[in-house]
């Protein structure tokens, strides 16, 4: 599959540049290209006042994730005639390495949050009752949702400030104070979070789903139990799974199953199924894997999904 893949991109990459050869750039505005959600996001703060001297593209905007986006033509074009590019870095984006060859715009800026973290990156775990997949007993993987943690949004949105300083030297100190304000911004809400979970006794989420969220709940001291890990395509739970996460939801006393955005609630059914009362609810934390273009312009933005996500998290550690 993955050769296939790069046969298609190969393709796909030579098509986009032959007939759009010599366009380069076709507009003076900075252009700028990422991912996923809270990359878009955070180059909006940052910009500020600015961000309509810019055209910013969110490439995952029709709630495909990550997982499964795979470029078109004119994505492939968008990146090698952009000013800047933002992605992850994970495993689901073997696909930019290609994407990144041959740019038509020679002074393109690249980050990759992966790279910006460092050693701070986390890898993937397989925890006490979670389904590990056939054939992953060895194969050591970075957890890619690294957006989902206070620290690395300052992080990168300092990173991002810095480069469009770079870029557009004349307002650099405006994205400096941006990403400034940004950061307290952020740090309000981190605040809040630290209060919720302070006034918890419970310090545990349970997942019957994927577990996006191991940056979130290192950032605060919890612990998790969860039917996958975090990037895995598994949709099916094992018996032996479902009730493993029954019985702990029986002996922490949780009162909520909990599942991510645009999951199935058939695995957190089945665990509440199974459990002595019965008497569970269901919630959903966002991991702002499928915001759409339609959600941007409702108002969503990464501030706003976690103060939902707090509410959540409340009820949760109940």
């Amino acid at each position: 599959m993955k050769k296939a893949f790069a046969l298609v991109l190969t393709l796909v990459l030579a098509i986009g540049l032959l007939s759009a050869c010599g366009t380069g750039k076709n507009s003076d505005k900075l252009q700028i290209v990422t991912t996923v959600f809270p990359e878009y996001d955070w180059v909006k703060n940052v910009l500020g006042d600015r961000a309509s001297s810019a055209e910013i593209t969110l490439l995952c905007d029709n709630g495909v994730d990550m997982h499964s986006y795979q470029p078109t033509a004119e994505d492939v074009m968008k990146i090698s005639t952009c000013d800047l590019f933002i992605y992850v870095g994970g495993e689901s984006d073997a696909w930019v390495k290609k994407a990144l060859e041959n740019p038509k715009n020679k002074k393109r800026v690249v980050i990759n949050l992966m790279e910006v973290l460092g050693e701070n990156a986390k890898q993937e775990e397989t925890v006490e009752g979670m389904e590990n997949e056939d054939g992953e007993e060895d194969e050591a993987e970075y957890d890619e949702h690294v957006w989902l943690s206070f620290g690395n949004a300052v992080t990168f949105s300092d990173r991002i400030a810095a480069e469009l300083g770079k870029l557009d030297p004349d307002h650099a100190q405006e994205y400096r104070d941006n990403a400034k304000q940004y950061a307290e911004k952020l740090g309000a809400l981190k605040a809040e979070y630290q209060k919720a979970v302070d006034a918890s006794a419970k310090k545990t989420l349970l997942l019957a789903d994927r577990f996006p969220f191991r940056y979130l709940v290192d950032e605060f001291g919890l612990s998790y139990y969860a039917a996958f890990k975090g990037c895995s395509a598994e949709t099916e739970a094992s018996f032996e799974t479902v009730i493993f996460l029954a019985g702990k939801a029986d002996e922490l006393g949780l009162n909520t199953v909990l599942t991510i955005d645009g999951g199935s609630r058939k695995i957190a059914e089945a665990v509440i199924s199974n459990t002595k009362d019965k008497n569970r609810q269901i919630l959903s934390l966002n991991s702002m894997q499928s915001v759409t273009k339609k959600d941007i312009e409702a108002g969503t933005t990464y501030l706003s999904v976690m103060t939902d996500n707090l509410e959540v998290l409340k009820q949760a550690l109940r």
